[in-house]
């Protein structure tokens, strides 16, 4: 294990800055888990014995249908809607901007309490579709390939906030149904991935709750399996993750021997690539998945030849996965280059033979930086000119 160095963090920076609520005297309902909700309720005046059927009315009212305003919520008395608004609120996030890519990807600036951007991105396919959601504001992991690296952490996001992004992507998409419409079983956000900005096992119980709200049937009701979490390899949260939240994981390997991981991704100096591996082992066992996902960006001559792709396929030997291959989507600065598609064609074959899926990528959003590694709130990329981009990712 090595010690960290101040030009790369590879745990938690705990000097973020504290988040400024605006004091409304109101609880936001908005990333409330049921037993939270239900103690909220219980507080502002709610009979318990009342309690549990009225989480159930809210829930349905604010994940199910979309509602905001505690007055259309119809089949509550007139009175409790007056306790439920006097006590209560339902804020997301403020969308600050929306860019639309020549693909269709949507990119979403999202501001939060205290001034605070992330950004957002909603990927359209053929019969899904995929919101990318960010964790954190910035990143302490500074993996050198990634332009959300370049960006300092500045906090953890909430529950609400997290679960506000999704909610903010279906009020752009108007996906919320329509009470007295036929049912609609098409979903357009059909899927989320925990790719954004920051590293989710860094606010695990924020991320945790987040997504108990997120799979919960009665609401918003997206299954564990529609749900992706990708890590650069927090070890010590990996089995949590299986336990507590049961999605898919993805993993940030991008390398096949720790001197290259080391540089690429940071967090390698602290859990290296055997004791990642080791982790990753029990993880399909513990949440009876599939497979993982490994995540493997193409770098011009850096992780890219015949001899990393038949390394890696010999380390996953033994866990049920697949092998995404990502063309590196360039920045402004970026010390990297793209693999030629002759090459990255070349490294799949390898890996396909050895018997695992191995997609190559299609980068979509490039024309508005919203593809995987571009995110960076629009504020603080800004603020910075090439040369200090440039003097940061080296």
């Amino acid at each position: 294990m090595t010690d960290q160095t101040p030009s790369a963090p590879i745990t938690q920076d705990v000097l973020t800055i504290p988040r400024k609520l605006p004091e409304t005297g109101r609880v936001n309902i908005v990333g409330l888990t049921r037993p939270q909700l239900q103690e909220a309720l219980i507080a502002a005046g709610t009979p318990e014995r009342q309690a549990r059927m009225r989480v159930g009315q809210v829930w349905q009212w604010v994940y199910h249908w979309g509602v905001r305003d505690f007055a259309a919520m119809t089949n509550l008395a007139k009175e409790y809607r007056a306790l439920l608004a006097e006590h209560f609120e339902i804020v997301l996030p403020e969308m600050v901007a929306r860019q639309i890519s020549q693909d269709g990807t949507r990119k979403y600036l999202v501001r939060i309490a205290g001034g605070h951007e992330v950004e957002v991105v909603y990927i359209p396919e053929e019969g899904r579709g995929t919101l990318c959601v960010s964790s954190q504001v910035g990143c302490t992991l500074t993996c050198s390939f990634c332009h959300t690296g370049t960006q300092k952490l500045v906090r953890n996001l909430t529950p609400a906030e997290i679960v506000g992004q999704l909610m903010l992507a279906r009020d752009d998409l108007g996906e919320w149904p329509v009470q007295g419409a036929p049912k609609d079983e098409t979903r357009l956000v059909s899927n989320i991935v925990l790719m954004g900005m920051g590293e989710p096992l860094y606010n695990f119980e924020n991320v945790r709750d987040a997504m108990k709200v997120v799979m919960d049937g009665e609401g918003l009701s997206l299954s564990r399996r529609r749900i992706t979490l990708s890590t650069s390899g927090v070890v010590p949260e990996i089995a949590r993750t299986a336990e507590e939240i049961g999605c898919l994981l993805a993993v940030s390997f991008h390398a096949t021997t720790d001197e290259v991981r080391d540089r690429l991704v940071p967090i390698n100096k602290r859990w290296n690539i055997a004791t990642l591996l080791d982790a990753l082992r029990e993880y399909p066992r513990l949440t009876n998945s599939e497979r993982i996902t490994f995540e493997y960006v193409m770098l011009d001559g850096v992780n890219d030849t015949d001899a990393d792709a038949r390394r890696l396929v010999k380390l996953i030997q033994g866990i049920p996965a697949k092998i995404n291959l990502i063309p590196f989507n360039e920045w402004p600065g970026a010390p990297y280059k793209r693999s030629s598609p002759e090459r990255i064609r070349a490294f799949a074959d390898i890996i396909y033979k050895a018997g695992y899926a191995s997609p190559i990528r299609t980068p979509r959003g490039e024309d508005i930086m919203a593809a995987c590694g571009q995110l960076k709130s629009a504020t603080e990329r800004g603020r910075k000119t090439r040369a200090q981009i440039e003097a940061e990712a080296s």
